[in-house]
């Protein structure tokens, strides 16, 4: 049974999106902006990184249609493109969570996991 391309390009782009995410600081990005809109140097202090890094991941997560931006002078703001992203990655860090294995997240955080979303 010959591959439908069709399906080949829909799961190598399903896994770029997942590689995207597939990055600590990245996660820790959309969980500091699933709440809305936000400056870089908001999330800066949000993901405790540096501005160098985390400005390297919002321009990638821009680039591949994860975050919208808008500048304002010489200020610039990110927020999440597409609400679906964000339940996906709170559906899933609640899963692994749940099933993590001496390795569990109190209820707590769950609870604050991504809110608003």
């Amino acid at each position: 049974m010959a591959p439908d391309k069709d399906l080949e390009r829909l799961f190598e782009s399903v896994a770029g999106f997942f590689g995207l995410l597939a990055e600590p600081t990245r996660l820790k990005i959309l969980n500091a902006l699933c709440d809305g809109e936000r400056s870089v140097g908001d999330v800066v202090q949000s993901v405790a990184s540096t501005q160098t890094s985390v400005s390297r991941h919002l321009n990638l997560m821009y680039a591949k249609g994860v975050l919208k931006r808008r500048r304002n002078g010489q200020q610039t703001f990110y927020s999440v493109a597409d609400p679906a992203t964000v339940e996906l990655c709170r559906t899933v860090c609640v899963h692994i969570a749940s099933v993590a294995d001496g390795q569990s997240v109190s209820s707590r955080t769950l609870r604050r996991f991504m809110p608003n979303a």
